[in-house]
């Protein structure tokens, strides 16, 4: 099977500029430990549009499921990068505390975004589980360093009956609330995806 390179692209969907940027991003990329399928550069959409976009997902390999989209948008002087939605690829209208912003020329973006994408991947991420007779009912991926939860999930009728009612009394429900780490109690069970474990 061939070998998929990182942040793939058709030479004839980006400028000279553009290819630049992406050549410098993909070299960096191949010592990385991820999947080059999780990396993905978007070409402008059309011509009068000057904006690449390129990110990355941060998947757990054990669920096959990504957890965090990352990218930059690349005008050719200037990235703007944070989290990403992970459909539309749209900057939120809030910066959240993945933002990084500079301008320069695109070998020099290219190194800085580079880092910046080294910096998220090296971060300690944990998936937390909560467990009930024998079925996880509730997960979170967060970030160890910070406790900065990413996405969660609960499923209600493999929670305990208590919890269940608990949650319920309070307004904690589907669609009414969101159910975090601090209304579940400690874990079961804690499972390294990225990164190094963070010492107590």
């Amino acid at each position: 099977m061939e070998d998929v390179p990182w942040f793939e692209y058709d030479e004839d969907d980006l400028n000279v500029a553009q290819r630049a940027f992406v050549e410098v991003l993909a070299e960096r990329a191949s010592s990385w430990l991820i999947d080059p399928l999780d990396t993905v550069v978007a070409p402008p959409a059309n011509a009068s549009d000057r904006e690449l976009i390129v990110w990355l997902d941060i998947v757990d390999p054990q669920r096959n499921q990504a957890v965090l989209t990352v990218g930059a948008h690349f005008d050719g002087s200037a990235i703007h990068a944070d989290k990403l939605h992970n459909q539309h690829f749209s900057r939120p209208e809030e910066a959240t505390e993945f933002i990084f912003t500079a301008t320069g020329n695109p070998t020099e973006l290219a190194v800085r975004t580079a880092a910046w994408f080294e910096a998220i991947l090296a971060r300690p991420l944990i998936r937390c589980e909560w467990q009930h007779a024998g079925r996880t009912y509730a997960g979170r991926f967060e970030f160890a360093d910070t406790g900065r939860g990413l996405t969660e999930s609960f499923e209600d009728r493999y929670a305990p009956r208590g919890l269940r009612e608990r949650l319920a009394a309070e307004g904690v429900v589907r669609g009414r609330g969101r159910i975090n780490r601090a209304g579940l109690g400690e874990p079961d069970l804690i499972r390294q995806v990225r990164g190094r474990p963070t010492v107590a």
